[in-house]
């Protein structure tokens, strides 16, 4: 009887862990792309590589009494960047709107990922960055796909020598 408890109970966790790789493929793979404004801060770390630690502009607008778990709402402009334009009440999204989750740690609103490693050497490159690309699921989940530079061209695809797949705007 325990043998099979145990046994269930792993089967129940990997199927949790499996369903959350999917959600988060699906939205890499489907979801909005949004770029927001950020503010990169450049440490190096000997053991890590070389990274970037991110802080977007729109988290910084956060009001302090809003909760510390929510979503805020995000217009965007002809070139997906987007702008904070409150918090979600629960309203249904007009047109060009769309929710974001965010959650506060510390007193820091977090939207997504935090860092971004690139690799050793790439760092005047990355340092071009202007905006960070979320794929923004319609529940409001993000995640972080690539950096972009001020005419909004993806970093991650002059990495990989692809003009294909680097574009003027989202």
């Amino acid at each position: 009887m325990n043998r099979r408890l145990i046994i269930l109970g792993l089967l129940l966790i990997l199927g949790a862990v499996a369903w959350r790789v999917v959600e988060r493929e699906r939205t890499r793979r489907e979801g909005r792309l949004v770029l927001l404004a950020l503010a990169p801060v450049d440490p190096r770390s000997l053991m890590q590589g070389d990274y970037m630690v991110l802080r977007y502009a729109v988290a910084s607008a956060v009001a302090p009494s809003w909760p510390d778990d929510g979503w805020m709402l995000l217009s965007l402009d002809a070139d997906g960047v987007g702008r904070l334009i409150g918090l979600d009440e629960g309203a249904p999204l007009a047109p060009g709107v769309l929710r974001l989750r965010y959650r506060r740690r510390r007193d820091q609103p977090r939207i997504g990922a935090e860092s971004f490693f690139f690799e050793e050497g790439r760092g005047d490159l990355y340092a071009q960055a202007r905006y960070g690309g979320l794929r923004v699921s319609p529940s409001g989940d993000a995640i972080l796909v690539d950096l972009y530079d001020e005419q909004r061209r993806a970093l991650g695809a002059a990495v990989a020598g692809d003009s294909a797949t680097q574009r003027s705007s989202p």
